[in-house]
């Protein structure tokens, strides 16, 4: 579904030279600008979502902008790319005249979190969508954005392609951390676990995928896996099944089950998949270990 953006935007000094390309994709809108701006020419954008600006030429020596009104001491050169967060600001001053051209990608803070949540966790993107970015240095960035403005101004694949490249620069550009202060020190904190914890212990089985680990607690499945053995000292996998072991070891003491049913209960494939578990973990067959401590 292709998305409107909002903005308010208000200039003096700058004209198009050139039909402004555009086009509307899947929450978010490329736009295609050949301009130029007097000296003295000046710009205020405010918009309620995300945007990116990257120029296909250096204003550093010509345009200086800064995120506060009448903020002379607080300008600075207008970099190659920048991406501004949803609700800051941006005023621009032109020192003297100067041709440009620049590609505004508008952005809905929901299509964001689609493109960067399965890969660093709905937390993290979140974080990262805050964090405004100026970068001079485009490169690889310069690339995807030519290739963009390619298919904005003459449309020749899917959608999806013109989505593709976009999405390439959103995660080129944005400052995307490993972690954010949360979980800085790479540790679960007591509320995730018991997040955790919970949402186990509801499983009669007590079994989840890692992933399915992840999205509880609001990670990426590999920065989860990290941080979890960080926590508890032993993988995913082998911390839920001491969870299965020990709900083993409860049905085997308070109820006469066979050890099979028991197996077939907590979802083994079978009694000796359940017994090499067992085994592994507690040091003993399940029937040794029933017979012992009934024998007490």
């Amino acid at each position: 579904m292709s998305y409107l953006h909002s903005m308010t935007c208000h200039t003096e000094g700058i004209r198009a030279v050139a039909p402004v390309k555009w086009r509307g994709l899947d929450g978010m809108m490329s736009v295609f600008w050949e301009a130029e701006g007097l000296a003295g020419a000046k710009a205020y954008y405010l918009s309620p979502d995300p945007r990116i600006v990257i120029f296909f030429n250096d204003v550093s020596s010509h345009i200086r902008m800064t995120n506060r009104d009448g903020g002379s001491r607080q300008d600075r050169p207008m970099t190659r790319a920048i991406y501004v967060p949803a609700g800051v600001p941006l005023w621009t001053n032109f020192t003297s005249s100067h041709s440009f051209s620049h590609l505004d990608l508008h952005l809905h803070k929901d299509r964001l979190l689609r493109i960067l949540s399965p890969s660093v966790g709905t937390s993290v993107a979140r974080t990262a969508l805050r964090r405004p970015v100026e970068v001079q240095d485009v490169a690889a960035i310069e690339t995807l954005a030519g290739l963009l403005v390619d298919e904005v101004s003459n449309p020749t694949k899917h959608a999806v392609y013109a989505e593709s490249l976009a999405g390439g620069i959103v995660t080129a550009l944005l400052d995307i951390p490993e972690h954010d202060g949360e979980h800085a020190d790479g540790r679960l904190t007591q509320a995730q676990m018991n997040k955790l914890i919970s949402r186990v212990s509801a499983r009669s089985d007590c079994r989840l995928s890692v992933a399915e680990m992840a999205a509880t607690v609001d990670l990426s499945e590999s920065w989860f896996s990290h941080v979890f053995k960080q926590t508890t000292g032993k993988t995913p996998l082998q911390w839920q099944l001491e969870k299965r072991i020990t709900l083993a070891q409860n049905l085997l003491l308070d109820s006469d089950l066979s050890v099979a049913s028991v197996a077939a209960q907590l979802g083994f494939s079978d009694q000796a998949h359940l017994t090499k578990a067992f085994r592994h973990v507690a040091g003993e067959t399940p029937a040794t270990w029933r017979r012992m401590r009934r024998m007490r």
